[in-house]
Order: structure tokens, then C-alpha cells, then sequence
């Protein structure tokens, strides 16, 4: 809830939020689309600081990718006290610090925050704002370079680390996964989706160091790319991720992952990356591993190796006869770990104002196929077609019937995340299209379509409703994908508190640049070439 108010001739806004109540001024940028991170957030730091605390009292006992299942009355952490063995977190891009507040009231066994921000306005407002909401005792406002802050901090490490940019993380990484401890939580967003979902795939490889794809999957490509990045700084230093929640929402995406310190887990990222060979025509992709894992025979330990194979594709797609783009390296490997997923789900609180979209994504997150990477569109599938479109319920009856696993992703509505081929898939839309004829214009005008058509169905598919069909989210009405949460919604403007408001004054001189420029040179025009005699 935003309310500004006029004090002394600015205007300082009001932001309610969760248990948190501050104000801004000046040019500090807030958005409010970002409750639901900021609710989500917490929610993932209750359940890390449970599975956290737990895992410290067995230490060396605890895998790297089992979070230990804990039940809510064995927690003995309250939120908002201090305590000597609890998280220590950084906040490294705070703006407002309501995050950080928000934490310090809301998350279970803390023991200090730093709310860091390069702004020495903003950190005006966060120690305002601190002192205002009384969590002095644990909450620390910090002026500070967030790489230089993380840098200095790579022998006294933090459990938590935040960041939340406006734009790309990808600057800020190589510190961070330097500065978390064994075992402690990463949380990045990005907001750049069109570098990420594939509209400049070249301005995507040197950020992230990998090309992005328009496909029908680009956001969670995008999930795919930021892991493998994040994975690439953190193996620099011996280090490795392992992803326990990566969402795609509204402009962006976030992730959460542990990091660990392993030279020889590192050993293991070749196999966990894939290149993505995807049709220009019809948008059918296939995924080539990196490197792959054998077992010794001997032995029975691991044997790392590269794929001896040519790619899995040939010159052009075997379905529509178009050319391949290719893509990647993306993280082929799971993006999410349900039993951490579950634990959130478990203890996030009802009193949240976002928590039905909360708890409808978690379900699906929980139900999706978390050894299948990128999916295809329903919609997509029958727009290169131009067919009618068939009930999603008979699609995945049919590959269900046909043996095969299917699942929703929570990035799309329409989305049918699989195990299946893509030749099921499209004989699926093949035996449907006989009953539902496409005209006869799109065969002789578009050869995709035509193309794909004039392909035999090798195997008939039964459209028979499955009892499995209808997924359990759906069938308890949960909010299960976002809407538009606002009339002016997306990303907002890069905000213009700057060191010392160098910012400000840069662009008042820049304000009107180009009518001066205008003006002087018409000036000259009119008077002649002042230079001559």
C-alpha cells in the first residue's frame, strides 16, 4: 500500500507492507509489483532457516541435495527476536531496506541483516526506516559498493545473500558466490527478460556467456541460463550450486539456490549443461549434452566423459524441414528440489497478501517434471498448424494414454512439459487435425504446416479422458498462473538516487540537450559561418 504524502516540500511516500511500514523520498525506487518476491522470499528463508538450523546440530550428515524435513512444532526460532546462532544476511541492493525489514520482522532465527545500498540518499532513507520499524537490535544500514562489500567479506561469510538488481546480476556474482557460506542460500532476480528470452541472444552471451532462443519455453530457458551462469562463477572457486526453487514471474525471474565448496562435485557440471538445438519452423527443439557420466564397472565410481556422438539433429528439422538455431549452454539438470519446495509451501503464511498466487505456483511447481527440461505451448502447437485448437485435458490424456508423462509448467498456461517425442507430440496434433480439417489455403500457403501434415501418423493415440489428465492444482482451483497485477505494470524506471546525487544533476544539464543543439545550429545557419571572413 503506497500513500504519498507532501512534507516540507517533498513528497515522501508511505509503503505498508507485510509487518513493515516505511517511507521514501526523493528519487529511492520501490516497486510494489514486487510483493509477491518479497513474500515468496520470505516464506523460502523460514524454511531455509528451519532445514538450516537442523542441519548445523548433524553436521557432516546432511547431503547436499536432501534438505532435512522438519515439522513446524520442532522449530524453536521465533521471528522477530535476535539470535547468536541464527542467519546472517545481506541484502547487498536494499533501496528502501523494506526487504530487509520485512525480514527482520517476519523470518525465523536471525541474527543480523545488512541493508546495503551505493546510495547515500537511499541509505539515508534505509536507517530512517530501521530506527522507525525498531529493529535496531539486528538490522544495519551500510553505504557501500555491493561487489566491494561481498569482496571483503569472502573470510567472514554470510548464511543469506540477496540480490536483486534492476536489470542483470551477472556483475555482481562473482563476489557473491565468494561471499555466501558452505551450504548457505543465493537469491538472484533478473529483470532483463528480453536479453534473457532471446530477443538479443548476442547482448545475452556476454552477460550471462550463453545464447538465448524465441522459443515457445524462452522464460524458462531464461531460469536455465541465469543457473548455468551463477554455477559458472561459483565453479571458478571450487564451488558448485545446487537449485532449490527457480520461478519465472510478472517481468522477471528469481532463483534460489545453495552453494557448497567441492572441486569434485565441480566435476559434475559438464554432465548438468546441454546445448539447445530448437526449429526455425516449427519451434521442435533437441537437447545435446556437454558431458556425460559412466560408471566403472570396477569400481563403481563415476567415469566423466564427452559425448562421442555428432549432435542429435541433422541439417534440418526431420518434422518441418527447417534449419536449427542453436543455443545454450543452459542447466539441463533439475531447477527445482520439492522436498524444500514443500517446506515452503508448508509454512508460508496465510496472513500474506499474495499467498494464494504463493501457494497456487508451488503446486504446480511441486507437479511439474523436474527431469524434463523446456516444454512446448498447446497454442504454439496448433498456431503453426493454423488448426483449431484441442482441450489441453485431451492433449495430455492422450500422451497419458499413450504411456508417457506430462506435466503444466508454471511459466506458461498452456504449457505440456514431457517425456514424450516431438514426433508424439506432433502425430498427437496429426490424428486430431482429421477430425478437425485445417484449410486447405494454409497447405498450399505455408510449407510448416504442409510439411508437418504430409507426415504418416505411425501410431494411433487414444483421446480417452485419463484420470491422471486433470492435475491436482487445477482440480483445487488454486490460482495457479499470474495476472497483470496492475494498470501501469512492468519493471519501472531505473532508479536515479545516485552517489551524491551525481546522478540528479546529470540529467537536469541533459534536459533540453537537443533543442539547444537545434537552436544553436539554426542560429549559425541564419547568421552564416561565424569562422569566416
Amino acid at each position: 500500500m503506497q500513500n504519498p504524502e507532501e512534507t516540507g516540500g517533498k513528497i515522501i511516500t508511505v509503503i505498508e507492507e507485510g509487518q513493515a511500514r516505511i517511507e521514501t523520498a526523493g528519487n529511492v525506487f520501490c516497486n510494489p509489483v514486487q510483493e509477491f518476491n518479497r513474500d515468496l522470499s520470505i516464506s523460502g528463508l523460514n524454511a531455509f532457516s528451519r532445514v538450516y538450523a537442523k542441519e548445523k546440530e548433524k553436521p557432516g550428515k546432511i547431503k547436499d541435495n536432501i534438505p532435512i524435513v522438519l515439522k513446524k512444532e520442532e522449530y524453536r526460532f521465533e521471528a522477530g527476536k535476535k539470535y547468536e546462532n541464527g542467519l546472517s544476511i545481506l541484502e547487498a541492493l536494499s533501496a528502501t531496506g523494506l526487504r530487509s525489514i520485512r525480514y527482520a520482522k517476519e523470518v525465523e532465527g536471525i541474527n543480523k541483516i545488512i541493508a546495503n545500498d551505493v546510495s547515500s540518499v537511499a541509505v539515508e532513507n534505509i536507517k530512517k526506516n530501521i530506527d522507525s520499524n525498531g529493529v535496531t537490535d539486528f538490522v544495519s544500514a551500510s553505504l557501500n559498493d555491493a561487489t566491494t562489500l561481498m569482496y571483503a567479506h569472502k573470510n567472514d561469510r554470510f548464511d543469506v545473500i540477496d540480490l536483486d538488481p534492476y536489470g542483470s546480476p551477472t556483475i555482481f556474482l562473482d563476489s557473491a558466490v565468494q561471499a555466501i557460506k558452505d551450504g548457505g542460500l543465493l537469491l538472484v532476480t533478473a529483470t532483463d527478460m528480453a536479453v534473457l528470452a532471446g530477443n538479443t541472444p548476442e547482448t545475452c552471451y556476454v552477460k550471462y556467456g550463453a545464447v538465448s532462443l524465441r522459443t515457445q519455453s524462452c522464460h524458462e530457458m531464461a531460469l536455465r541460463i541465469l543457473l548455468q551462469t551463477i554455477e559458472s562463477f561459483a565453479n571458478r572457486y571450487g564451488r558448485y550450486i545446487v537449485p532449490q526453487l527457480s520461478i519465472s514471474a510478472d517481468f522477471y525471474i528469481r532463483v534460489f539456490v545453495r552453494v557448497y565448496t567441492g572441486a569434485y562435485k565441480c566435476k559434475f557440471t559438464t554432465s548438468k549443461l546441454a546445448m539447445v538445438h530448437c526449429c526455425t519452423g516449427c519451434d521442435s527443439f533437441n537437447l545435446q549434452p556437454l558431458g556425460k557420466i559412466k560408471t566403472n564397472e570396477k569400481n563403481g565410481l563415476p567415469k566423466f566423459s564427452l559425448p562421442t556422438t555428432i549432435p542429435s539433429v541433422g541439417s534440418v528439422c526431420e518434422h518441418c524441414q527447417h534449419p536449427y538455431h542453436m543455443g545454450g549452454p543452459i542447466w539441463a539438470a533439475p531447477i527445482h528440489n520439492p522436498e524444500f519446495v514443500w517446506q515452503i509451501y508448508q509454512h508460508t503464511s496465510d496472513k500474506l497478501r499474495t499467498y494464494k498466487r504463493i501457494e497456487g505456483m508451488l503446486n504446480v511447481v511441486l507437479e511439474e517434471l523436474h527431469d524434463t527440461p523446456l516444454h512446448y505451448n498447446l497454442d504454439r502447437l496448433t498456431g503453426v498448424l493454423h488448426a483449431e485448437t484441442p482441450p489441453i485435458m485431451v492433449v495430455r490424456s492422450a500422451l497419458l494414454n499413450a504411456g508417457y508423462r506430462v506435466s503444466y509448467t508454471h511459466t506458461k498456461k498452456t504449457s505440456i512439459k514431457t517425456n514424450a517425442p516431438a514426433k508424439v507430440l506432433w502425430d498427437i496434433m496429426r490424428q486430431w487435425i482429421k477430425t478437425h480439417p485445417v484449410s486447405q489455403k494454409w497447405l498450399d500457403q505455408d510449407k510448416v504446416t504442409a510439411n508437418i501434415l504430409a507426415q504418416v501418423c505411425e501410431t494411433e493415440y487414444s483421446f480417452k479422458m485419463h484420470p491422471d489428465a486433470e492435475p491436482n492444482s487445477r482440480r483445487q482451483g488454486y490460482t495457479r498462473f499470474q495476472q497483470n497485477p496492475t494498470a501501469f505494470w512492468g519493471p519501472g524506471c531505473r532508479a536515479t538516487a545516485m552517489v551524491g546525487d551525481q546522478g540528479l544533476a546529470k540529467s537536469k544539464r541533459n534536459q533540453g540537450k537537443r533543442k539547444r543543439k537545434v537552436s544553436t545550429k539554426s542560429e549559425e545557419s541564419s547568421t552564416g559561418n561565424p569562422g569566416a571572413d
